[in-house]
Order: structure tokens, then sequence, then C-alpha cells
């Protein structure tokens, strides 16, 4: 084959890994979040599912277990706040504000609506062009309501399976994508190393945050309730904290979101209230502040999360991401800062300095022959010199018979260091020193 054929062909699978790539990204970018969250999940779950691998086989149990771990608790804190909203609604309801008695349904009405004789005896024939409309528009609106929660599970589901696959086969992508990519000076190891830790420790260690700020917060404001006047106590305490936790996933300003408007809330039940009563009111917020905010910030997040990171551009990252991205920019805009901070670490110094990146070479030898190339031609051999096969081979045993004669000491017996240190050295080592 010619070189203009090799080029060809080369040419021709170039295109078609454009292609494929081009198809990747568009459904990267089609289902971008999906993917994001999935990635989310798994750096979130790796460290339970590590430990778990080491006692629970096969792998693929220990990976539905962690992530069943993870997802435990997130359903338990819905359900409880879905109980509490359940709690308020009754609540309102047994208050007057919403009397289900003020409904005008009469007695008679409802026993109509309830014969099954009059529902038999409905003819569609008396439903009147607006009403059919109307009833249209409601099953449209059912069908998008089902369409949307279909479409949230299936979503769901591939957050889930992509999560449970990266725990349970990552260390196969890994190996690969090392054998491929990988140099010699060590570059792309150390910026995929250096990206992987910053992901768990962001993700990870900012859950593990947020799980121990919120369980600071649910203590420090149920025992605020304890002292708290009747009027001003603090409304679901525990959720309060629950979700002062969950908001210190954004950093510095995240937990502001959760006790700041309730400590207005709190003031302005106070001013209308008892106005005396405001001394809880700003002992809350200190408490906020001190206990639930600064303290676990400053000591629990750099134990947590690590150092690598600055937390000005963390911050920064968290506030912003969900203004550019959506929903997902508070992982993805995070994402964004630990690739662009280390490859302005690790890349960009060798892009600067020019320094080529050539193939890892396992085999020594092959690396030797490299070196040697780089180096230029090296002075031809005796054997070289000569010419013809048969001339080259006897040149050759010849110089390996002055080489031999040269060297005395490889005709002596080795002593029992030596042996010694054969037979630590491997089993074909010991086949060498063993006479025949």
């Amino acid at each position: 084959m010619s070189l203009l054929d090799m080029n060809r062909a080369r040419l021709a699978w170039w295109a078609v890994g454009a292609v494929l790539a081009v198809a990747l990204a568009y459904v990267f970018y089609s289902f971008v979040g999906t993917f994001v969250f999935g990635i989310f999940i798994y750096y979130s779950t790796r460290p339970i599912y590590r430990r778990l691998n080491r006692r629970i086989r096969p792998p693929s149990l220990a990976a539905a277990i962690a992530l069943f771990a993870l997802a435990l608790p997130a359903l338990a804190l819905v359900t409880y706040a879905f109980a509490i909203v359940v709690n308020e609604l009754v609540k309102l309801t047994n208050s007057g504000v919403f009397d289900l008695s003020q409904v005008p349904i009469t007695t008679e009405q409802l026993a109509r609506v309830t014969d099954l004789s009059v529902l038999l005896s409905f003819n569609i024939s008396d439903i009147t062009e607006t009403q059919m409309s109307q009833i249209l528009r409601s099953l449209g609106s059912a069908a998008d309501t089902l369409a949307f929660f279909g479409i949230g599970a299936i979503h769901l589901f591939v957050m889930i399976a992509l999560a449970f696959y990266l725990l349970r086969d990552d260390h196969r992508f890994a190996r690969w994508f090392r054998t491929q990519f990988a140099d010699d000076r060590g570059v792309m190891e150390a910026y995929v190393s250096a990206v992987d830790r910053d992901f768990q420790n962001i993700f990870f260690g900012n859950i593990l945050n947020a799980v121990l700020t919120g369980t600071i917060g649910v203590i420090a404001y149920s025992a605020l309730n304890a002292v708290a006047p009747p009027e001003v106590e603090i409304p679901a305490a525990a959720l309060v904290g629950l979700l002062a936790g969950v908001a210190s996933l954004i950093p510095v300003v995240g937990m502001k979101l959760v006790y700041v408007p309730v400590a207005a809330y709190l003031l302005a039940v106070s001013y209308f209230a008892d106005p005396t009563t405001v001394w809880f009111v700003l002992l809350f917020a200190a408490v906020s502040f001190v206990v639930v905010d600064t303290i676990p910030d400053l000591v629990l997040r750099p134990y947590v999360t690590g150092r690598s990171l600055h937390v000005g551009a963390v911050m920064i990252a968290y506030t912003f991401g969900p203004l550019l991205f959506g929903w997902y920019g508070i992982f993805f805009a995070p994402m964004i800062l630990v690739l662009v901070v280390n490859f302005a670490r690790y890349v960009l110094p060798e892009l600067v300095v020019g320094s080529p990146i050539r193939p890892y070479a396992v085999d020594p030898a092959a690396e030797r022959e490299t070196e040697a190339d780089d180096a230029g031609p090296s002075a031809p051999t005796a054997a070289e010199s000569l010419g013809g096969s048969e001339e080259r081979d006897e040149a050759a045993e010849t110089e390996s018979g002055v080489d031999a004669a040269e060297s005395p000491a490889e005709e002596t017996p080795p002593t029992e260091t030596g042996v010694s240190g054969r037979r630590k050295s491997g089993a074909a080592n010991e086949d060498e020193s063993t006479p025949s």
C-alpha cells in the first residue's frame, strides 16, 4: 500500500471519528443535566461503595447498596418536609381558613353525583361545546403532567444507571484511558488524578459537610425552641435545621438563604404579637450565624472538602452556576472550575515551555531506542562495517569471544552473595545460574 493510500485511509477514519465525536457531544449537550447529576451521584457514593466493596460481593450489590444509602436520607428528608406541609395545611383547614363546609354543595347535589343510576343515564349529547373544550383542556393538562413525571422518571433512571455503572466499572475505564493517553512526563496522569480528587472533595466532601451542618442545625434550633416564647417559636425547627444543612452545599451564602428569611418572619411575628419577645429573634440570629453557619464553615469544611481549591472561587461557581446553566449549574459550574484550575496547574506550564509529550513506553529497551534516536546516529560497529551477512555473523562471534575473554569475572564461580541475589531476583535467573 502506498503512502498516499495510507493517508487516505487515515483521513477517512479521522472523518468517522469526527462524526462520532459530534454525535456524542450532541447527546451530552441535549442531556447535560442528566449526565452532570449522574456524575455527582457517582462521586457522592464512591467512598461508600469502596468501603462496602471490601466486604460485599459481587460489586454490583455493593454499588446498589451505596446508591440506596445516599437515596434513603434524601427520601426521608422529602417525606419529612411533605409531612410538615400536610400538617400545616391541616392546621389551616381546622382554623377556618379553608373551611370545606363553606363549599356550596347541597346534600341533594351530593346524592345526585354519587347516584350510580344517574351516572349510567348520563347522555354525552347534553354536554355543550364550551364544556367539551374545558374537558379536553383538562385532559391535555393531565397528559402533560403525566408526560412530565414520566420524562423525569426516565432522567432519574439514567442518572442512577450512570452512577451505578461508573461505580462498578470505573477502574476499567481508568485503565483504558491511562493506556491510551498517558505520556512519559506524567502530565496527563497528574491532571486526571487531580481532577478526580477535587471532584470527590467537592461533591462527597460537601455532602458530608451538609450532613454535619444539618445535624448541628437540628440540635441548635430544637434547643432554641425549648426556651422560645410561645408567640415566636421556630416553625418546624428540625426541618429548618435540615434545610440549612442542604443549603450549606453553597459555600458562604447558602445557609443565609434559610435562616435569614426565618429570622425576618420571627421578627414580624414578634412585632405584631409581643414586641418584648424580640430578644429571642436576636438570639436565633446569633445562634444561626455563629453556631450553624460560621463554625461549621470555618472548622468542618476545610477538613472535609480539602484545601486544593480557593473557597471564593468555589462560592462564585456555586452562585453563578444556576444562573448560567439552570438547575444543574450548581454541579456543572464547580466541575468546570476544577477542570480549568487543574489545567492551569499541570498542563499549561508544559504547553508554555513547549516540552514534547511523547508516548509512554513500557519496555525499557524501547525507551533506550527512543533516546538513541533523539541523540543521533551512533558510530558503526566492526560487524556493521563488514559486508555480507556471513561476515557480519563471523564478526559478531569474534566480538562476543573477545568480550568474553576480556571479562574473566563472568567465568569465576559466583559467591554465596551472588547466588542468593540471583535467587531473590526471580525464577528465570535461578534457571540461568543452574549448570546444565
